[in-house]
C-alpha cells in the first residue's frame, strides 16, 4: 500500500531541512491515516486511531471506548409526542459551584461498565478498551484529501514548535539572515527555517537593501501566532548598538565593563555610558580599542553612527558633564533632585562658554537631547557670559532652543565638528560694491598716506563730487558754442 523508501527519504528531509523530528511526521502520518478511515467507514462520535508499521508497511486501526458507569452520564432528556427532546430549564450556578462534568451516553464513544467486565474484569470506570477494525486500503478521493490537510496541519505546528524552540532562547541576540523583500514598509528577512519581519520603525533611517544582501539585527520578540511563528528584527534598538560592541569587546563579554545607559538616535548619532569594575580597565579605550578599530567596525556596521563613548560616574555632575561631551562645560548646578517614589526626575543646569555653545546644544538640539536620555535629568544649558537659556532638553527627547540672537559662534574647528553651526550667504549686489569701494580707493592717490582708513558717507561723497561734475558740463557746452 505505501512505499516505504519514498516515505523513508520525505521524513529523513523534513528532519534535516525543517527540522521535524520523525516521531512527529510518524505521528501525523497516522492521526490522518484515523481521519480518513473515519471519514469513509466510520460513523459519527467514534474514536478511531492508527497504528503504521514503518518496517512492513502495514496499518492497524482500531476504535476506543471509554469505560462509564450511572454516575458519570447525565440524564436522557424527556421527549414530545413528536419525539423531539424537551428543552430543559437551566439552573443558575452560583459561584463556587462545581461545574457538572457528566456527558450523554454514545454507544459509538461509550461503554457501561456491566458490559466492560464481561470483557475484562478489573476494568475502571474512565479506563479505554480498545476493539480493533477491519483494514481498510481503498480510501475514496475525499478521505485521501482529508488526510492530506491533517498531514499539512500536523507539519505546520512541528515547524512552530521547532523555531520556537530554536529561536525562543536567541531572543536578543543578532541573528544573520538574507534579505527576502521590502513590502509595505516592512523588511522580511529569510533566517533559514522561518521569516522574520523587521518593521519600518525598527530600521535605520536612510538604509536600503538588495534582495538576497546578507543583514545583521537583534532579534527583538518570538511570539506564536494563530498564523504561525512571528520573529521581529531591529537595527534601530539601543540593544543593537550593545550586541555590536559586545561581539567587539572582549571586556563585555567576561563583564569585566558593563553598559551603564545608552542614548540613540539611529543614523545620526549615540551616546553609550560603560563602567569599568576593575579600576585598572579602561573602559572607554575597551570600547574604542586600538587606533579606533573597534568604534570603526560597529560605525561602518551601523552606516556611518556617529558614537560618543563616554565614561559612566556615579556622581551626578560628573556624569552630566561627561554627558555632554565634545562640548566642554565650566560648571554643572543641580537645580532638583530626582524623586524616585514620586517618579520625577532631576533638574541640572550646565553653564557652558560662548565659544562651546554650538558643541553643547548640537545641531537641533541633538547633543543636550542625547545626553538628557542618556542621564536621566532635564539639562538646561545657560550662557557664562550672559547667563541666558540656550536649550532645555527632556529625559523624554523633548528640546526647547532659546539661543539669543547676539550669541556668539564658536570656532571653526567647533562648527565642523559639531555640524551644528548654519552659515549665511551674502548678498551679491553688496559684495560688488565693496569690490568697486576696494578698487577705487586702491587706485586713488595718496590713500595709503591720508585717509585710508576713512569712510565716507554717501552724502559726503555727493558733495564732494559735484563740482567736478559742474565744471565737465560748462567745458562740453563751450565746446558746442564753438563748433
Amino acid at each position: 500500500m505505501f512505499d516505504l523508501k519514498v516515505i523513508n527519504s520525505v521524513l529523513t528531509e523534513m528532519e534535516e531541512e525543517r527540522g521535524i523530528p520523525r516521531e512527529r511526521m510518524l505521528d501525523a502520518i497516522e492521526q490522518s491515516l484515523a481521519t480518513a478511515y473515519k471519514k469513509e467507514f466510520g460513523k459519527r462520535g467514534q474514536i478511531i486511531t492508527c497504528k503504521f508499521d514503518m518496517n512492513s508497511g502495514t496499518t492497524e486501526f482500531n476504535q476506543i471506548k471509554i469505560v462509564v458507569d450511572e454516575s458519570m452520564l447525565k440524564p436522557e432528556p424527556e421527549l414530545d409526542e413528536d419525539g423531539n427532546p424537551i428543552d430543559e430549564e437551566v439552573e443558575e450556578t452560583t459561584e463556587g459551584a462545581e461545574e457538572d462534568t457528566r456527558v450523554r451516553f454514545d454507544e459509538e464513544k461509550h461503554i457501561m461498565i456491566n458490559n466492560a467486565r464481561m470483557i475484562k474484569k478489573d476494568v475502571e470506570r474512565g479506563e479505554e478498551l480498545i476493539f480493533p477494525l477491519e483494514p481498510k486500503d481503498d480510501f475514496g478521493r475525499i478521505a485521501a484529501q482529508t488526510a492530506k490537510q491533517v498531514i499539512m496541519q500536523k507539519i505546520r505546528e512541528a515547524e512552530k514548535d521547532s523555531a520556537l524552540a530554536e529561536f525562543g532562547q536567541k531572543a536578543g541576540d543578532i541573528v544573520i539572515g538574507h534579505v527576502q523583500r521590502f513590502e509595505r514598509g516592512n523588511l522580511y528577512v529569510d533566517l533559514g527555517r522561518v521569516t522574520a519581519i523587521m518593521p519600518y520603525d525598527e530600521q535605520i533611517p536612510g538604509e536600503r537593501f538588495k534582495p538576497g544582501e546578507r543583514i545583521r539585527a537583534i532579534l527583538l520578540a518570538v511570539e506564536e501566532t494563530p498564523r504561525g511563528i512571528f520573529l521581529k528584527l531591529s537595527r534601530s534598538h539601543p540593544d543593537f548598538l550593545v550586541a555590536l560592541f559586545t561581539i567587539e569587546a572582549p571586556e563585555l563579554q567576561t563583564g569585566a565593563v558593563e553598559v551603564k545607559a545608552v542614548a540613540r538616535e539611529a543614523g545620526a548619532r549615540s551616546k553609550i555610558a560603560v563602567y569599568a569594575h576593575d579600576e585598572h580597565i579602561d573602559p572607554v579605550g575597551s570600547l574604542v580599542g586600538q587606533r579606533g578599530v573597534r568604534v570603526s567596525t560597529v560605525m561602518s556596521e551601523l552606516g556611518g553612527e556617529k558614537i560618543d563613548i563616554i565614561e559612566w560616574s556615579p556622581e551626578n555632575v560628573e556624569f552630566i558633564e561627561d554627558a555632554l561631551s565634545p562640548a566642554q562645560v565650566m560648571e554643572v548646578r543641580i537645580e532638583t533632585e530626582p524623586d524616585a517614589e514620586a517618579g520625577e526626575r532631576g533638574h541640572a543646569v550646565a553653564e557652558v562658554a560662548s565659544d562651546q555653545q554650538s558643541l553643547a546644544i548640537g545641531r537641533g538640539g541633538q547633543n543636550v537631547r542625547l545626553a538628557a536620555k542618556l542621564t536621566g535629568w532635564k539639562i538646561d544649558i545657560v550662557s557664562a557670559n550672559t547667563g541666558e537659556d540656550l536649550a532645555e532638553a527632556d529625559a523624554d527627547g523633548e528640546v526647547n532652543l532659546e539661543a539669543p540672537a547676539d550669541t556668539e559662534a564658536g570656532t571653526d574647528d567647533e562648527v565642523l565638528e559639531s555640524e551644528d553651526a548654519t552659515t549665511t550667504k551674502p548678498d551679491l549686489e553688496e559684495v560688488l560694491e565693496e569690490a568697486e569701494d576696494t578698487s577705487d580707493r586702491d587706485m586713488t592717490p595718496g590713500a595709503e598716506s591720508e585717509g585710508e582708513d576713512e569712510i565716507d558717507t554717501p552724502e559726503e561723497a555727493e558733495a564732494e563730487l559735484a563740482p567736478a561734475v559742474d565744471e565737465e558740463i560748462a567745458e562740453e557746452a563751450e565746446a558746442e558754442e564753438k563748433k
